[in-house]
């Protein structure tokens, strides 16, 4: 069974930073890309991140609006995935899952997410 289960989000204050972690189990992990995604209340679901996950690829792929504060990265040793959040903005609060994802373009508009994790809450204050 395909499993994604995120952890590490929580309340942090503007300017903060966390550590999310998207642990994979049930497949082979280089085979796929994982992607991470936010919803916040009233907004459409917007894709944050990927990489793929591949040891021989290691490509990652970002939206504009967290170039140089997010990082994603992948530990295949564990079938991790993580998103680090750095200088992080009231409006960076949402629910963030992670996901597998097929990718057509590098922008966010053109990842397919086909299997979610459950999410995990982050909420940056002001």
């Amino acid at each position: 069974e395909v499993q994604l289960v995120e952890s590490g989000g929580g309340l942090v204050q503007a300017g903060g930073s966390l550590r999310l972690s998207c642990a994979a189990s049930g497949f082979t992990f280089d085979d796929y890309t994982i992607g991470w995604f936010r919803q916040a209340p009233g907004k459409e679901r917007e894709g944050v991140s990927c990489i793929i996950s591949s040891s021989s690829d290691g490509r990652t792929y970002y939206a504009d609006s967290v170039k140089g504060r997010f990082t994603v990265s992948s530990d295949n040793a564990k079938n991790t995935v993580y998103l680090e959040m750095n200088m992080l903005k009231p409006e960076d609060t949402a629910a963030y899952y992670c996901a597998l994802v097929l990718v057509f373009d590098p922008i966010p508009r053109g990842w397919s997410p086909f299997y979610w994790g459950q999410g995990t809450q982050v909420t940056v204050s002001s």
